[in-house]
């Protein structure tokens, strides 16, 4: 186990920790936001994100500052701390993103980790290869290797108490982060930056990002802090939250306000747009949209920027509070409503319910059934997946309720769409305490009916009844075909009729009648 990581609280994968920095003397609750410092721009000192925002951890970029002659004395002479005024933890990026951008860079891993130790950096990072998506396997191979010697280098590197990033590369291939996962996590460095995302998020493939995230995540340990770099937006953390990931750092904030751009956990507006700000924060209480207008460009930069970054620490608490609520999913749900491509995220992280499930805590508060989506879910997947500790014998009804045609049954048990069947006695447990609606999809009958069906496959021996409220054709046609079907609403149909032409006949027989 990782010593300077301890897991507190988790949801999802999704988790609140704790960081321990040592070089710093600090421990920084995760989810946390790393705002990114331009060592030549300072839109929001780094000394008033510690005090007004409640920043701990930041990062800066420890290549402009080695390239910088006058940054790069005053480090030297001062520290990072001191030359920022900051009293948190510094984390510096090595000039990877340089490289990705220009081609290359004039420094090597050795070199810059001795200088990111020598300015007083807290959490260091080697010099990687950053693959972009969608390149030739080929180069994502070759890049990978130069990133697994970056890696070696680092691990033989004098760091002392620093602790060093081990980024997790592989492009678009799942299987080639996952094994570069597995790789870094082999190692004695630290924290794990899953790399080269960005031009995803800014493509607004999300369903791309998740799937790359997911892959390194199989591969790297439970106990291994994430770093998903160059993510920020406050509307697709609580995604990258559920995905497992602890770190994040945005210059979003920045450089969005730069652009006028106003963020929300909706999205993204521009101030010229907006009637009215919907926001509670202080610069959104305290200004109108034609306040800020009015600004000078610098003024409104700043005021700007400190919105997106009050909203993005915002949400990051909404998050927490989520984990420990056990209802992340739920927020994830509201989230994915946000924008088409924020669906296909959700849909994207569904698709790896299996790893999620294995996470996820077998026990906390309400499911909630508010999507199509939501009979996907880890705690569905699970009791599918538990169907083979219960034990049904002889003839047993699974209904949903009402009144079956008969009641020659050895024992009843319930049905619950999207779940499918279990006995009476969990019924007041979790997940099966589940809020459903009234008018269900078609994915809750049928996940329910593979839920039948993995009872009777457990359970050959035992004869099955199913008793449902009108399911649709999709879903009866997942059900075995050795099940004997029942629809309440003809039954009911029925006995009305029956007990309609017993009061006729009782009618009959005292001489009452219509006339």
């Amino acid at each position: 186990m990782r010593d300077h990581f301890e897991l507190r609280d988790g949801d999802l994968a999704g988790r609140i920790g704790r960081l321990s920095v040592p070089r710093a003397g600090v421990t920084v609750e995760t989810p946390a936001l790393l705002p990114v410092v331009n060592p030549n721009i300072d839109t929001i000192s780094p000394a008033r994100l510690e005090s007004e925002f409640g920043a701990d951890i930041l990062i800066t970029n420890s290549y402009i500052i080695k390239t910088n002659e006058h940054l790069r004395e005053e480090a030297l002479d001062v520290g990072l701390h001191e030359m920022l005024d900051f009293h948190g933890a510094i984390m510096t990026d090595s000039g990877s993103f340089q490289l990705a951008e220009y081609g290359e860079i004039d420094t090597t891993t050795e070199e810059i980790l001795q200088f990111q130790r020598d300015i007083g950096t807290d959490i260091a990072t080697p010099v990687d290869i950053p693959t972009p998506p969608d390149v030739a396997r080929e180069q994502a191979e070759t890049d990978l290797e130069i990133t697994r010697q970056a890696l070696a280098d680092a691990e033989a590197a004098d760091t002392g108490e620093m602790l060093v990033n081990a980024p997790v590369q592989g492009s678009t291939y799942p299987d080639l982060r996952e094994e570069a996962g597995r790789h870094a996590d082999a190692t004695d460095l630290d924290v794990f930056p899953v790399g080269a995302v960005v031009p995803m998020m800014n493509a607004y493939r999300y369903d791309d990002m998740v799937d790359a995230v997911a892959a390194a995540k199989r591969g790297l340990g439970v106990d291994a802090p994430v770093h998903l770099f160059g993510a920020g937006h406050p509307m697709m953390l609580a995604l990258a939250v559920a995905l497992g990931c602890d770190l994040f750092d945005s210059a979003a904030y920045a450089l969005y306000a730069r652009d006028g751009r106003y963020l929300t956990v909706r999205g993204t507006e521009h101030l010229e747009d907006l009637d009215y700000l919907p926001c509670t924060c202080p610069i959104c209480t305290e200004y109108s949209p034609d306040d800020l207008r009015a600004a000078g460009s610098k003024e409104q930069e700043q005021l700007l920027a400190e919105h997106n970054l009050h909203v993005t620490f915002a949400e990051l608490r909404r998050i927490k509070q989520a984990i420990r609520d056990g209802d992340l999913m739920e927020l994830v749900e509201e989230r994915a409503r946000s924008h088409p491509a924020m669906l296909d995220g959700y849909r994207a992280l569904l698709d790896h319910v299996d790893q999620l499930e294995r996470e996820d805590p077998a026990s906390k508060g309400a499911f909630f059934y508010a999507s199509n989506e939501s009979a996907h879910r880890p705690e569905v997947a699970r009791h599918h997946a538990r169907m083979d500790r219960l034990t049904a014998e002889g003839h047993v009804l699974l209904t949903e309720g009402g009144i079956p045609s008969g009641d020659d049954f050895d024992a009843t048990w319930r049905v619950v769409p999207p779940f499918g069947p279990f006995p009476r006695s969990l019924s007041e447990t979790y997940p099966l305490t589940a809020e459903v609606p009234e008018r269900l999809d078609r994915d809750a009958y049928e996940q329910a009916a593979r839920g039948v069906s993995r009872l009777v496959e457990e359970n050959p021996d035992a004869a099955f009844t199913l008793a449902h409220d009108d399911w649709p054709e999709s879903a009866l046609a997942r059900v075995p075909d050795s099940v004997e079907l029942e629809s309440l609403s003809a039954v009911s149909e029925r006995l009305a009729d029956e007990e309609s032409d017993d009061g006729r006949e009782e009618g009959d027989a005292t001489g009452l009648s219509d006339e």
